[in-house]
């Protein structure tokens, strides 16, 4: 599981992930605005998404995040305490529910408890497994959304950035994990492998989809909005492949002692975690979505990277919701 040879790499800087930031927070603010939403409790819901949002971004520079595991050292688990002050703040600010932020404290205490009883065993420890399913179980069933009730356009947002918070809290700060490939950065090979990846997927999913019926051509320039292309990105893209590349994946694949087991096993994992997708059960998306994890993956395996996966994932889902219905 080494990471390739070739180490020249780009990365991204605090000013220009700052500034990528703090437009999207803009534009997101403007639209909710223009939505008809305002007052304190959209501004405190926003302010939360914000803080979220910037631990995505941010953790995921190279120089943030050496310094974040200099200032913890052995003292990771502290870092708990920042999803944890965004569900007692939303619900204290914004929600007002005690009950539900109960759910929303245990989902960020848990998984975190398991990665911390799992951190001098190798990785693929059944801890691991369950941390993931704790992970993503309560977000596939919707669960989790009733934390964040308020305001709706922002309550999928929310929720995504929460559990995405919560695993790179237990998987990367605590646990350790290796080769995730959580970083903004720009490779040798990494051009090749989002090409060569989405053309091979592309020609085989828009036949295949056409064929049964699960894609119709229907094209829409009105469908090209920039902020939900942006949140596809971000919030669909970056999320799913980090759980099922950069911690599903990586974890099988030390299991089996084989790469394409793993991604094999990782690609119709990630399949059927679409079958609920209506109607149920979506057979044919989960088909589609087992041979698109496959690409997926295997952008990850050759880069031990997500940032390619990323790309590819969200272009997928970009032009799907331009050009398809």
């Amino acid at each position: 599981m080494a990471v390739p040879a070739n180490t020249r790499s780009h990365n991204a800087g605090l000013v220009t992930v700052f500034i990528a930031w703090a437009v999207i927070v803009m534009a997101a603010g403007f639209a909710g605005s223009y939505m008809g939403y305002g007052g304190h409790r959209f501004a405190f819901a926003l302010v939360i998404a914000a803080t979220l949002f910037g631990f995505e971004l941010f953790l995921a520079v190279q120089d943030v995040r050496a310094r974040v595991d200099s200032a913890l050292g052995n003292g990771a688990a502290l870092a708990t305490l920042f999803p944890l002050a965004a569900v007692l703040g939303y619900s204290l600010l914004v929600a007002g529910d005690w009950k539900t932020a109960a759910g929303g404290v245990l989902y960020v205490i848990i998984p975190v408890a398991l990665l911390g009883s799992s951190h001098r065993q190798s990785a693929g420890a059944w801890q691991d497994y369950a941390a993931a399913v704790c992970l993503w179980l309560p977000v596939w069933a919707q669960w989790l959304y009733r934390v964040f009730p308020y305001p709706p356009p922002l309550t999928h947002t929310l929720t995504i950035l929460l559990a995405l918070t919560v695993g790179v809290t237990g998987f990367i700060l605590v646990r350790r994990l290796d080769n995730v490939g959580y970083a903004l950065e720009w490779r040798r090979g990494f051009g090749f492998n989002f090409a060569f990846n989405f053309l091979i997927f592309a020609a085989i999913a828009i036949p295949l989809g056409l064929k049964i019926h699960f894609l119709a051509y229907a094209p829409s320039i009105r469908r090209f909005q920039p902020l939900i292309i942006i949140g596809i990105f971000f919030f669909t893209a970056w999320p799913e492949e980090f759980l099922f590349r950069g911690v599903l994946q990586n974890l099988l694949s030390r299991t089996f002692k084989n790469e394409w087991a793993g991604l094999i096993v990782a690609s119709i994992i990630f399949g059927f975690s679409h079958i609920l997708h209506a109607p149920f059960p979506n057979w044919k998306y989960v088909l589609l979505a087992c041979i698109a994890g496959f690409f997926y993956g295997r952008a990850w395996m050759k880069t031990k990277s997500i940032v390619p996966g990323v790309l590819i994932h969200g272009l997928v889902d970009s032009l799907w919701h331009v050009l398809f219905r």
